[in-house]
């Protein structure tokens, strides 16, 4: 007889889960540790990143580097990859995959958001939510204060204009801009 699987599994799996949970509130209380961690640090301690967040990420380039005022769900769904810049203030809710390809600068306060919390007011009740993955390609180039929503990636190439809110996917090379981003 098989276990009913955990809401971390069911997150894992790209299930709908109950994101109130002991075991993802742990996870969640290790995430803000090392994001503090990351804020207190001097910038010569520090260093591009602190040291705890880095251990936190699923994967993360030497040379990526994420400013001061950082906030992320649980870390672990994060990677980075070479010559990364996240720039003051971004938020990462993380609760599926985020990839951040070579070379892909966001600028300040952008948001990612994996979570996607059930339509249904019932079951919105009982706190479920699905992870969706975003996905950011190579060399792009998010504005400051842009939002990118569940489940979209952005192709290799593209700009998002600062303030956009990024509904669906993006294509390789294209800009688009505003709420919702459309391709200018």
């Amino acid at each position: 007889m098989t276990s009913a699987p955990s809401e971390l599994e069911k997150m894992t799996a790209g299930q709908w889960y109950s994101c109130l949970d002991p075991e993802l509130d742990a996870m969640r209380a290790r995430a803000h540790d090392a994001v503090y961690e990351h804020s207190l640090l001097s910038p010569d301690d520090r260093g591009d990143i602190a040291p705890k967040l880095r251990a936190l990420f699923a994967s993360c380039a030497e040379d990526a580097r994420i400013e001061t005022r950082f906030h992320c769900a649980y870390g672990v769904n994060i990677t980075l990859g070479y010559g990364v810049f996240i720039n003051v203030g971004c938020t990462i809710l993380d609760t599926a995959l985020v990839s951040i390809g070579d070379h892909s600068m966001l600028g300040p306060n952008v948001q990612i958001y994996c979570a996607q919390h059930h339509k249904d007011p019932e079951l919105r009740k009982q706190h479920l939510e699905i992870g969706l993955p975003v996905t950011i390609g190579k060399n792009v180039w998010i504005g400051g204060g842009a939002i990118i929503l569940p489940g979209v990636c952005i192709g290799d190439d593209a700009i998002v204009g600062a303030g956009s809110v990024v509904t669906k996917d993006v294509a390789p090379g294209v800009t688009v801009v505003g709420n919702p981003a459309r391709v200018i």
